[in-house]
C-alpha cells in the first residue's frame, strides 16, 4: 500500500499554499493531519478527512457544521487518490464557496506530486537494485542460478558481450561533489547505449559497455574515439581531474569479472607508471600489466634481480641503455649505429651485461628474462 510520508504531505502543503494562499491540511489514509500551514495542528485527528475516507467522497464544512466535528474549520476536503487507491485527504481551509473554485486544482496537484515522488522513489529503487547488481557481477567469476535470476528481474541480459570501462577521480583539494558524480553517471547513460553503469565507490565508477566487433573481431579503436569524446564532454563541465581505463573483453563464464580485473590493472599500473596521462588501455599496455600481479610474488623476484644486480653496477647507465636498445633492434649492427658506438663497444657492453647479471643477452630465452625483469622495474 502507497503511504503518504510527512515530508511529502509537507511539500503538499508548502507548494499549493503558495498558489492559491489558503491554508492546506493533508491527512494520512488515518485521518491524522501530517502536513499543515499550522504547524500546531500536525498530530490531530481530523473528523471530517475520517468521513471524506469513509465515504471516498468531497466533504465540505461551513461555519455551522464545523462546530460538530473535532479538530476541524470551515473548507473542503478532497480524498486522495493515486492508481485507484486512497493515500489520504488534502483539506482546504476558508468559505466552501470560495475554496470550491479551485477544490480540484489543489486536488490534481497533490497527487501529481505524490505520482511524481512515487515514480522518482521507484527509479532510485531500480538504481539501487541494478548497481548492486552490477557491483556483484563484477565481482563473480561464475554465472551461477541467483546471478541469472537476479539479472531476469532486471532485465539485464548477461549474456549479451560486454567490455569493462573504470572511472576514476583523482584525489585533489576539491573533492568531486555528489552532483558531479551524477553529471558523469548520466553522460554515461545519456543517450541511451546500453551501458550498464554503478558507483561502485566515492571516487570509482564502472562502465559495463556492449562490445563492438568488427569481422566477428573485438575492436579496441572503437572504444578508445568513446572514450576521447567523453573526454570531451567532461571538459565542458570542468571535470579533468579524471583517469580512465579500458580493459579487455573475454568471452564465455566469468568473462565481465575478468574484463574489470583488466581494467583494474591497467588502472593501477597507467597511475603508477604514466601520471600524465589520463586514459590507460589495456591493449596499450598488455605486457607491463599481465606482468603486474607478479611484483608481490617470489616468481616477480626472480624475474626481477637480474636487472637489479644491472642497476646498482651501472654506475653511468650505459649498460641499461645498451640492454634497451637490444630489446628494440634485431641486429647488433642496429643496436650500435643507435647508440653510436662501435660493434666492438657494443659486443663489450653485452659481455658486462652477461658476467653482471649472469644471464645471455644474445638469446632469446635469455634476452626475454632481462626484458621481463626490465618491465617489472617500471
Amino acid at each position: 500500500m502507497l503511504l503518504l510520508e510527512n515530508n511529502l504531505a509537507q511539500q503538499i502543503v508548502n507548494r499549493t499554499m503558495k498558489i492559491i494562499g489558503n491554508n492546506i491540511n493533508v491527512m494520512s489514509h488515518r485521518g491524522v493531519i501530517i502536513g499543515s500551514g499550522d504547524p500546531l495542528r500536525i498530530g490531530q485527528t481530523h473528523d471530517a478527512a475520517l468521513l471524506a475516507l469513509q465515504h471516498s467522497t468531497t466533504i465540505e464544512v461551513t461555519k455551522e457544521s464545523s462546530l460538530t466535528l473535532k479538530g476541524v474549520l470551515p473548507g473542503i476536503n478532497l480524498v486522495l487518490q493515486v492508481n485507484g487507491q486512497v493515500i489520504g485527504v488534502v483539506g482546504i481551509t476558508g468559505d466552501p464557496d470560495e475554496c470550491r473554485k479551485y477544490a480540484d486544482l489543489v486536488k490534481m496537484t497533490a497527487e501529481m506530486i505524490v505520482e511524481h515522488a512515487g515514480l522518482t522513489e521507484q527509479l532510485q529503487w531500480d538504481r539501487r537494485h541494478r548497481e548492486e547488481f552490477i557491483t556483484s557481477w563484477i565481482n563473480t567469476q561464475t554465472n551461477d542460478a541467483k546471478l541469472l535470476g537476479w539479472a531476469k528481474k532486471l532485465d539485464i541480459d548477461i549474456s549479451a558481450p560486454r567490455i569493462a570501462v573504470l572511472i576514476r577521480f583523482r584525489e585533489t583539494h576539491q573533492p568531486i561533489s555528489l552532483q558531479g558524480v551524477r553529471k558523469i553517471v548520466e553522460l554515461l547513460e545519456y543517450p541511451i547505449r546500453d551501458n550498464l553503469v554503478a558507483v561502485v565507490s566515492l571516487n570509482e565508477i564502472v562502465v559495463l559497455k556492449p562490445a563492438t566487433f568488427i569481422h566477428g573481431q573485438w575492436d579496441c579503436n572503437d572504444e578508445n574515439r568513446r572514450i576521447d569524446l567523453l573526454f570531451s564532454r567532461l571538459k565542458e563541465y570542468d571535470m579533468t581531474d579524471i583517469d580512465i581505463a579500458l580493459g579487455h573483453y573475454f568471452d564465455g563464464e566469468g568473462s565481465v569479472a575478468r574484463s574489470y580485473e583488466s581494467a583494474q590493472l591497467t588502472l593501477e599500473w597507467g597511475l603508477t607508471h604514466q601520471p600524465q596521462k589520463h586514459k590507460h588501455l589495456y591493449e596499450d599496455l598488455r605486457l607491463p600489466v599481465l606482468l603486474s600481479p607478479l611484483h608481490q610474488s617470489w616468481q616477480g623476484q626472480q624475474l626481477h634481480q637480474p636487472y637489479q644486480l644491472l642497476i646498482q653496477e651501472d654506475k653511468n647507465g650505459q649498460l641499461v641503455k645498451t640492454l634497451v636498445a637490444l630489446f628494440q633492434y634485431r641486429s647488433l649492427t642496429e643496436c650500435a649505429n643507435s647508440l653510436y658506438i662501435h660493434r666492438n663497444t657494443l659486443r663489450y657492453r653485452i659481455n658486462r651485461i652477461r658476467n653482471i647479471t649472469k644471464i645471455d643477452p644474445e638469446t632469446i630465452g635469455g634476452l626475454l628474462e632481462l626484458h621481463l625483469g626490465y618491465l617489472l622495474e617500471r
